[in-house]
């Protein structure tokens, strides 16, 4: 890969020309404006440039220059891991040690140094599938998991908290002491008793939205730091 930014949140202040789309009897008008807006993104462009399947790497990357967890010989899983931008990063991170397992209902196309299922990770098999590939503890649980939306803004808040709620059970199950659990949520982060449980069993519980994350994007991602393997 290409040599990255010396600062991923540089990439939304470089200047580019603004390429606009001519409209289309054969296209949507929403179609025509998720086009422009993609030929028009800093960030896709520089994921192609580097070589990232997806824009989404760069909010992994700018997560890790905030919180500072990834790094040579980590054991990470990446849940949602489609289409490989998130795992990516964790292996070249990882510095050709450690592991990295990646789960999603997606087919992912293969990425050295990283082992990867395409399994429904809510079926019961899958989280014994992901720790059966495991070589012991995870370091870094990460997820970028969300359900396909149906329109109605409830439905989709409350299938999204199920796969958070779901990925925060496996964190559980597999961290070693002192690891980290990071998950994409929406309107305004996780809340309940998700959130009042994650702050008995991680030392630091917070939020963050990355500049990589559209503005336009409910999303943001909750950040859980230190594992308390005791109070599992």
């Amino acid at each position: 890969m290409k040599k990255l930014t010396k600062s991923a949140q540089a990439i939304t202040g470089r200047h580019q020309l603004t390429v606009r789309v001519k409209t289309s009897k054969y296209r949507k008008k929403s179609s025509n404006q998720w086009l422009e807006r993609q030929l028009n993104d800093p960030y896709v462009a520089e994921s192609k440039r580097l070589g990232y399947r997806s824009r989404a790497a760069f909010k992994l990357i700018q997560l890790d220059e905030k919180y500072k967890f990834l790094g040579k010989g980590k054991t990470i899983v990446d849940l949602g891991c489609a289409p490989g931008g998130w795992t990516q990063v964790a292996v070249q991170r990882n510095k050709g040690s450690g592991q990295v397992v990646g789960i999603d209902i997606l087919e992912t196309e293969p990425i050295e140094g990283a082992s990867l299922i395409c399994l429904d990770f809510t079926l019961p098999e899958a989280a014994d599938k992901l720790k059966s590939l495991l070589n012991g503890e995870a370091d870094i649980v990460m997820s970028d998991m969300a359900a396909n939306t149906t329109g109605h803004q409830q439905t989709d808040h409350l299938r999204t908290i199920g796969l958070v709620e779901a990925a925060y059970e496996f964190a559980k199950e597999v961290l070693a002491q002192g690891g980290i659990f990071i998950a994409k949520v929406f309107q305004g982060g996780a809340e309940g008793s998700l959130l009042n449980d994650a702050k008995k069993n991680f030392a630091k519980v917070g939020h963050f939205k990355p500049d990589a994350s559209r503005s336009t994007s409910p999303e943001t991602y909750l950040v859980c730091q230190g594992f308390r393997k005791e109070n599992k």
